[in-house]
C-alpha cells in the first residue's frame, strides 16, 4: 500500500474509532417516534419545488424569442418547443399513473401513446407558453390531491413503487429538463430572467 492511501486507511479507521460509531445503530432505536414519523423533506416542500419550477419554466419560455423555438442543438435532439411541451405533456401524464384524470381537452390517460400523441400537437409560442402554465397548474392541484395518500403503492411500468416515489421522480424530472432549457436560452444568448 502507497503512502497516502495508508495514511487514508489510517484516519478512516481513527475517525470511525473516535467516533463512538455504534453497529447496532438504528434509526427505530435510536431516534424519538415522533422525527421517525415526521417527514425529513415534507410533502409541502416538495409541492413548493413544483410551483418555482412553474415560474422558472414559464419565465423562460416567456424570454425565449419565437425564432428560437425551433431551434435545436443537433439532429435529433428535441427543439426549445419540443422540450415545453414534453414538460407539459409530463405534467398531465404522470397523474394520470396515480388515477387523476388529465384535463380532457389534452387526450392524455394512462396509456403512454397519449402522451407521445400530446407533445407532436403544433403550437404557437404563446400557446406553448400557456400549455405549460395550465398543465403545472394541474400537477400542483394532483399533488395536493393525493397528499394523504403518498405511500399507496401503484404500479409504474413493470415495476412497485408508491405515489411519493413517483412524485419525487417527476420533480427530478422537471429539474433536468430546467437544465437543458437554460443552456438552449443562453446558446441563443438568452439569460434565464431569475440569475439578473
Amino acid at each position: 500500500m502507497n503512502k497516502p492511501s495508508l495514511l487514508l486507511a489510517t484516519m478512516v479507521i481513527l475517525l470511525v474509532g473516535l467516533s463512538g460509531f455504534d453497529a447496532s445503530f438504528s434509526f427505530e432505536n435510536d431516534f424519538p417516534l415522533d422525527l421517525i414519523e415526521s417527514d425529513v423533506l415534507a410533502f409541502e416542500d416538495l409541492v413548493g419545488t413544483v410551483e418555482i419550477l412553474h415560474e422558472k419554466f414559464r419565465s423562460l419560455a416567456v424570454a425565449m424569442p419565437e425564432d428560437t423555438y425551433q431551434w435545436r442543438p443537433m439532429e435529433g435532439v428535441r427543439s426549445v418547443s419540443e422540450i415545453y411541451r414534453h414538460i407539459a405533456a409530463d405534467n398531465f401524464f404522470v397523474p394520470t399513473l396515480m388515477g387523476i384524470a388529465a384535463p380532457p381537452h389534452t387526450g392524455i390517460n394512462e396509456d403512454a401513446s397519449t402522451f407521445r400523441a400530446f407533445q407532436e400537437r403544433e403550437l404557437t409560442r404563446d400557446e406553448v407558453i400557456e400549455t405549460v402554465d395550465a398543465s403545472f397548474e394541474f400537477l400542483s392541484r394532483a399533488m395536493h390531491a393525493t397528499a394523504r395518500d403518498l405511500n399507496r403503492q401503484i404500479t409504474l411500468g413493470t415495476s412497485e413503487t408508491t405515489v411519493g416515489d413517483v412524485w419525487i421522480r417527476a420533480v427530478v424530472h422537471l429539474h433536468e429538463h430546467l437544465g437543458q432549457s437554460i443552456a438552449y436560452a443562453r446558446t441563443n444568448q438568452v439569460t434565464p430572467p431569475w440569475s439578473n
